[in-house]
Protein backbone atom coordinates (compact mmCIF):
# COMPACT_ATOMS: atom_id res chain seq x y z
CA UNK A 1 0.00 0.00 0.00
CA UNK A 2 1.20 3.62 -0.72
CA UNK A 3 0.26 6.60 1.04
CA UNK A 4 0.66 9.99 -0.31
CA UNK A 5 1.21 12.51 2.64
CA UNK A 6 1.99 16.54 2.02
CA UNK A 7 2.56 18.01 5.63
CA UNK A 8 1.89 21.65 5.82
CA UNK A 9 5.42 22.57 8.48
CA UNK A 10 8.10 20.89 9.04
CA UNK A 11 7.39 20.53 12.78
CA UNK A 12 4.68 18.09 11.39
CA UNK A 13 7.10 16.04 9.09
CA UNK A 14 9.73 15.93 11.80
CA UNK A 15 6.28 14.25 14.09
CA UNK A 16 4.83 12.11 10.96
CA UNK A 17 8.67 10.66 10.28
CA UNK A 18 9.31 9.84 14.30
CA UNK A 19 6.23 7.94 14.06
CA UNK A 20 6.92 6.33 11.16
CA UNK A 21 10.19 5.35 12.46
CA UNK A 22 9.11 4.04 15.81
CA UNK A 23 6.75 1.54 14.09
CA UNK A 24 9.60 0.60 11.75
CA UNK A 25 7.04 1.43 8.25
CA UNK A 26 9.40 2.23 5.20
CA UNK A 27 9.08 5.01 4.03
CA UNK A 28 10.28 7.04 0.86
CA UNK A 29 10.60 11.25 1.11
CA UNK A 30 11.58 13.86 -1.92
CA UNK A 31 9.38 11.65 -4.84
CA UNK A 32 9.31 13.63 -7.64
CA UNK A 33 6.00 13.39 -9.39
CA UNK A 34 7.31 11.27 -12.62
CA UNK A 35 8.24 8.68 -10.32
CA UNK A 36 4.92 8.33 -8.31
CA UNK A 37 3.16 8.48 -11.70
CA UNK A 38 5.74 5.25 -12.69
CA UNK A 39 4.92 3.57 -9.04
CA UNK A 40 1.11 3.88 -9.33
CA UNK A 41 1.03 2.64 -12.97
CA UNK A 42 3.28 -0.63 -12.08
CA UNK A 43 0.99 -1.09 -9.11
CA UNK A 44 -2.28 -0.70 -10.99
CA UNK A 45 -0.55 -2.94 -14.07
CA UNK A 46 0.51 -5.80 -11.47
CA UNK A 47 -3.02 -5.60 -9.97
CA UNK A 48 -4.37 -6.07 -13.29
CA UNK A 49 -2.07 -9.09 -14.43
CA UNK A 50 -3.03 -10.56 -10.66
CA UNK A 51 -7.02 -9.83 -11.29
CA UNK A 52 -6.33 -11.66 -14.74
CA UNK A 53 -5.06 -14.48 -13.59
CA UNK A 54 -7.70 -15.06 -10.82
CA UNK A 55 -10.46 -14.41 -13.64
CA UNK A 56 -8.55 -16.95 -16.05
CA UNK A 57 -8.48 -19.46 -13.00
CA UNK A 58 -12.58 -19.42 -12.41
CA UNK A 59 -12.05 -17.05 -9.18
CA UNK A 60 -14.84 -14.40 -9.81
CA UNK A 61 -18.32 -13.56 -9.01
CA UNK A 62 -20.81 -13.25 -12.28
CA UNK A 63 -23.66 -10.60 -11.65
CA UNK A 64 -26.11 -13.14 -11.20
CA UNK A 65 -24.37 -14.42 -7.87
CA UNK A 66 -24.42 -10.74 -6.72
CA UNK A 67 -27.81 -10.12 -7.27
CA UNK A 68 -29.27 -12.93 -5.67
CA UNK A 69 -26.64 -11.45 -2.67
CA UNK A 70 -28.21 -8.32 -2.42
CA UNK A 71 -32.30 -10.06 -2.72
CA UNK A 72 -31.43 -13.01 -0.21
CA UNK A 73 -30.29 -9.85 1.91
CA UNK A 74 -33.00 -7.54 1.50
CA UNK A 75 -35.57 -10.44 2.18
CA UNK A 76 -33.32 -11.43 5.64
CA UNK A 77 -33.42 -7.43 6.36
CA UNK A 78 -37.59 -7.51 6.43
Amino acid sequence: MSILVNTISEQEEKVLIAFLDSLAIQYKTDIDDSQLVKDFVTSYNEDLDKSNTEIEAGNFVNQEDVDLLFRNRRKAIK
